[in-house]
């Protein structure tokens, strides 16, 4: 419980208060990031640049072609058969018929629904949580929901709270904003956190399911080896790299902005490591990738629902992303997507923090 306690003050320290101090000695009123819910335009964007958009994009493709190539480079005939291991659960066919059904509300303006036309999404990611659970029980005969309940349960609140740290750093780039009806502070709050709460529940339930997936576990379960020697030195580096970074992202948000992403998760799992604990990423030390890219996969996954259900909803949210802002799949901009990589991590990484086997040694598999 201490490590616990001493790790979340030193993220939610570094995360609050360095963004803060940044824009504070360059003579920025602190005041102005802390307006909620946020109103104010702090940020002009940088335009489009086929420049920095062509570097991204090199950099982005060099570090997912070599994967995307391993996971399709298994042969068909090493690939077991699928087999189920149970039947599809009642409750998934309930969720299956309340995930249609909230989908034809999202996307339509029916007059008699217009009071609750802006509450779409979590009905919608509710129903989308049970489903993935629900093929993830069908496949291996478990599922977070049936045989992991009070860590799925737990999930909730603390997705509630993990979401609104993004929405503070969000303060300093605002690259996204929401178009909501005009809500107080507290009706705002309410509003949000409870979309908030499905986000961890959703990642993790569908990290389960990719950790069935006999291609991914053929694929890394004996991948690149890259062994960090000096753990705790490398550790103590990545964390004194990660503060000049944060206090930066607020006077140079065009240039840091995607470290929003990356540097809460390079911070927990520097944490974790000079605590003497195993983190997520553990098992690359020895060539095991099949937990990370679950983990980075079930991101991604869920981004595509997240930005397609968004696109005709009412209540939803714009992009406004420097140097990459074309070429939009629904409202995110192509580049945009590699965000979630590194997000299915950080999902990964916290909720890491809330059992016991953070490398999914005990996880179901098929092979």
């Amino acid at each position: 419980m201490k490590k616990f306690i001493f790790k979340s003050v030193v993220l939610s320290a570094m995360l609050l208060g360095l963004p803060l101090l940044g824009t504070s000695l360059q003579g920025k009123p602190p005041e102005s990031y802390l307006e909620f819910p946020l109103k104010t335009h702090l940020v002009m964007h940088a335009p489009f640049s086929w420049t920095q958009f062509s570097i991204y994009a090199l950099l982005i493709s060099g570090a997912t072609l070599p994967i995307v190539y391993r996971l399709f480079k298994v042969p068909r005939a090493a690939i077991a058969p699928a087999a189920s291991r149970a039947s599809f659960p009642w409750w998934g066919w309930l969720g299956t018929a309340m995930a249609l059904f909230s989908w034809v509300l999202a996307w339509n303006r029916f007059p008699w629904f217009a009071p609750f036309q802006a509450y779409t999404f979590t009905p919608l990611w509710f129903s989308f949580i049970l489903v993935v659970n629900a093929i993830g029980y069908r496949r291996t005969g478990k599922c977070l929901l049936t045989h992991r309940t009070r860590f799925f349960l737990l999930l909730f609140p603390v997705s509630g709270a993990f979401w609104w740290y993004f929405e503070y750093l969000n303060q300093f780039v605002q690259n996204w904003h929401y178009q909501v009806p005009r809500y107080d502070s507290v009706h705002y709050f309410l509003a949000g956190t409870l979309p908030f709460s499905t986000v961890l529940p959703a990642v993790l339930s569908v990290r389960e399911c990719l950790l069935s997936w006999s291609r991914l576990q053929l694929a890394f379960a004996d991948f690149l080896p890259i062994p960090f020697p000096h753990p705790r030195a490398t550790a103590i580096l990545v964390l004194g790299g990660s503060a000049p970074v944060l206090t930066g992202i607020g006077v140079y948000p065009d240039f840091l902005f995607c470290f929003l992403w990356v540097s809460p998760l390079l911070i927990l799992l520097s944490l974790q490591t000079l605590a003497g604990e195993r983190h997520i990423l553990a098992g690359i030390a020895h060539g095991d990738w099949r937990f990370g890219m679950a983990s980075a996969l079930a991101g991604l996954v869920c981004g595509i629902f997240w930005e397609m259900w968004n696109h005709y909803s009412l209540a939803g949210w714009h992009y406004a992303i420097p140097y990459v802002q074309r070429f939009e799949i629904f409202r995110m901009p192509l580049l945009g997507y590699a965000g979630y990589l590194p997000f299915g991590l950080e999902c990964a990484a916290v909720g890491s923090l809330l059992e016991s086997d953070p490398t999914g040694e005990k996880a179901t598999t098929r092979v």
